[in-house]
């Protein structure tokens, strides 16, 4: 139930017998209720905490290049977008 060691049991119910030993079965009772050890943590116990997930914000393709480059939606680059805008504003 504790997943306690055999030996650690039977040195706790047979280590400083009173002499004479007048009530066998409370004795049992006392010392595997109080003087064997607390049960080992369980695997959910020794788990790390869970950390909160960091939002990464994903990889794109750039429309114009083909270059990887991180943004939440698709579209240019920054290098395209910068060719893209001066030439935008002498048309317009």
């Amino acid at each position: 139930e504790r997943d306690t060691h055999p030996d650690t049991i039977r040195h706790t119910l047979t280590n400083d017998l009173p002499q004479p030993l007048r009530h066998p079965a409370k004795l049992l009772k006392h010392r595997l209720t109080v003087l064997l050890p607390p049960p080992l943590p369980g695997a959910d116990d020794l788990a790390a905490p869970a950390r909160p997930r960091i939002a990464v914000t994903p990889f794109q393709t750039c429309d114009g290049c083909e270059r990887a480059f991180r943004a939440p939606t698709p579209g240019h680059c920054r290098d395209c977008r910068n060719a893209h805008s001066p030439a935008q504003a002498a048309a317009a």
